[in-house]
């Protein structure tokens, strides 16, 4: 390995990216180093290491694959060899290429809103007796939503735990799983979960199929091991079945903030042991200056740094009369920032230097409406994909689910409804019906969906989506002003998101990889202009030189829900995530009163966390 590799890392990061066989363990605290490390281990795998194999590289997001993969780039054809992307990728990639052994044809179609799963399950519940009846039991609608949502939440735990709800023993939720999974059946349409449980059942019962992924794969190097639940855990396990054990884990159990996903840190210690992997720890805080580490110890007193950087940087609590001075105070000091500067943070202040994190959007709202009153550019990752602002564009996008999956019956239906007319004959193909459907319906923009829809029905064989955007952006030529700019925004992100996808498809450039694509996120743009306005789960693995985490108030941040221990750690362990995306400055604001959804105006007392911030 070449010097200049050597003398960037230190002895522990060195001793990582050289590492080649057996399994390794490796606790990475934040600003450690751990993609870097991670990156050049597999450069040092794909240039160092003689044989004909693959890597495979596990990113907890699709903004931490494209990193990597932007890092790896002056590799060349040789980058080829490594799968770079997020565990529910590879599972889209090997059921699309072998799911015939677990019943799919072709790419999953992934329902990936709730409320489309929600549907699903209240349409089987109508067809079962046992639970229509169990339904019809409760006189209250609101406890019968509520109902309808536990049995969601049961199908998901049964389905990321399929080792220990292997065997079901409660009736109802037997039923209930059964009657949904028919459902989708009947759509031909997955969920996230099945992504995970198919590829597991597969690997369990083709031992050959998982043989050919061992064989393919003699790498697997895997980051934020610490949010990952059973499922995952066991997709890994039944690939490294038998005597694959070249396996990394990456991660740090002081950031595991997807308890609510049901994942642990106990999956990465229960790696350690399974597979008695080495285990190596980054102590080292390369992004934060002095005063974020000295708060971040606040929130953990255990957390330890054996190196940091000798930046003093600072940490200040702003406090706001109510939430809306809140937001006037962040707004100011973002102002100052970016005319004065700050000495810690090299090259001025600007826009997307900078974060503000909320423990959930509503933290966010009057800081939201504030940046836009004052004309500073921001931009909201608040969930996973773009909500689009248009309804022509939303009918797009449902047509094309169902001209994807003709099974789709729900979204056919959800267009039927949208255009307010009657169900369809599904007899015909999907051109011809949507045609039948756009001559009784009165809505003006349909005329539009349907001549989208046929441009892209002319090149089905080799998929081309540009035309199709043309025909959207024409029908948004002839309205007025703000719904012409309302397409023109969702059609520029579609725009994006179809680039992303020829730039990244490795397999057939088909619709139902397209539109699995962007359920998972993958054809997502990266990177935005402007002041990031997250919430403190979508902030996970990025950093910015200049932080607010907004709502510091008990009932806020931490949040009024978490009553229990395990909650309130878990809460303890975002604040921890959060101020340690600040790689200079860090500011932490509250609003001393605050109108309660019922209208009254409630002193608000200063979060727990704040205990240990400067005055």
């Amino acid at each position: 390995m070449e010097d200049g590799f050597k003398w960037r890392l230190s002895d522990e990061q060195l001793s990582v990216a050289t590492h080649v066989d057996g399994p390794l363990l490796v606790v990475a605290g934040p600003g450690s180093g751990k993609t870097r490390v991670l990156t050049e281990r597999i450069r040092n795998l794909l240039t160092n290491v003689p044989g004909h194999f693959r890597v495979l590289a596990l990113t907890f997001t699709n903004k931490a694959a494209a990193e990597m993969k932007e890092r790896l780039a002056d590799l060349g054809d040789v980058r080829e060899r490594a799968f770079i992307g997020t565990l529910h990728g590879f599972c889209l990639e090997v059921l699309s290429e072998r799911g015939k052994f677990v019943g799919l044809e072709g790419a999953p179609n992934i329902f990936e809103q709730a409320k489309d799963r929600q549907e699903v399950l209240e349409k089987a519940i109508t067809e079962d007796p046992f639970l229509s009846e169990k339904l019809a039991d409760i006189t209250d609608s609101k406890e019968r939503k509520r109902r309808v949502g536990k049995w969601l939440s049961a199908i998901s735990y049964v389905k990321s735990h399929p080792v220990t709800c292997a065997v079901i023993e409660d009736e109802e939720v037997q039923r209930v799983l059964d009657a949904y999974n028919a459902g989708m059946q009947a759509c031909n349409a997955f969920d996230f979960d099945d992504l995970l449980l198919l590829t597991y059942k597969l690997f369990i019962d083709n031992p050959k199929v998982g043989d050919i992924y061992r064989r393919l794969y003699k790498f697997i190097c895997l980051d934020e091991a610490q949010d990952m639940n059973e499922a995952q855990y066991a997709v890994i396990a039944a690939l490294c079945s038998g005597s694959h054990r070249n396996v990394m884990m990456v991660g740090d159990p002081r950031q595991s903030i997807y308890g609510f996903n049901t994942s642990s840190p106990e999956y990465m210690e229960r790696f350690g042991q399974d597979f008695r992997a080495k285990r190596v720890q980054l102590m080292a805080n390369y992004r934060s200056s002095r005063a974020v580490v000295n708060f971040a110890q606040t929130l953990d007193p255990n957390y330890m740094v054996d190196q940091q950087l000798p930046i003093p940087g600072c940490v200040r609590v702003l406090r706001g009369a109510d939430e809306k001075n809140e937001a006037v105070q962040i707004a100011d000091e973002l102002e100052r920032l970016f005319l004065e500067g700050h000495p810690d943070v090299e090259g001025g202040i600007e826009p997307g230097k900078c974060a503000i994190l909320g423990r959930t959007r509503f933290a966010l709202l009057n800081i939201e409406a504030e940046l836009k009153k004052r004309g500073i550019t921001f931009y909201k990752r608040l969930s996973a994909n773009h909500e689009n602002e248009s309804e022509v564009v939303d009918d797009f996008l449902i047509a094309l689910r169902v001209m994807a999956n003709p099974r789709d019956l729900l979204h056919l239906s959800a267009l039927a409804k949208r255009w307010k007319v009657g169900t369809p004959d599904t007899s015909d193909d999907f051109l011809t019906t949507i045609r039948l459907m756009a001559s009784e319906a009165d809505e003006s923009r349909v005329g539009a969906v349907v001549n989208s829809i046929a441009a892209v029905a002319k090149k089905l064989s080799r998929l081309d989506l540009m035309p199709a955007l043309t025909v959207l952006e024409e029908h948004a030529d002839a309205l007025d002003e703000a719904d012409r700019l309302a397409i023109y925004e969702d059609v520029a992100v579609l725009r994006q998101e179809w680039d992303q996808f020829l730039r990244s498809a490795t397999g057939t450039r088909s619709l139902p990889a397209f539109l699995s694509g962007k359920a998972l996120g993958a054809v997502q743009k990266t990177s935005r202009e402007g002041v990031a306005l997250l919430t403190v789960h979508s902030s996970k693995g990025l950093e910015f030189d200049v932080v607010f985490m907004a709502g510091m108030a008990e009932g806020m941040f931490p949040d009024y829900r978490a009553t229990g221990a395990k909650e309130r750690a878990e809460e303890n362990r975002n604040a921890f995530v959060a101020a340690t995306r600040a790689k200079r400055l860090l500011y932490l604001t509250y609003p001393m009163s605050r109108v309660m959804p019922w209208g009254d105006i409630r002193r608000q007392a200063p979060s727990r966390f704040l205990t240990g911030a400067p005055d």
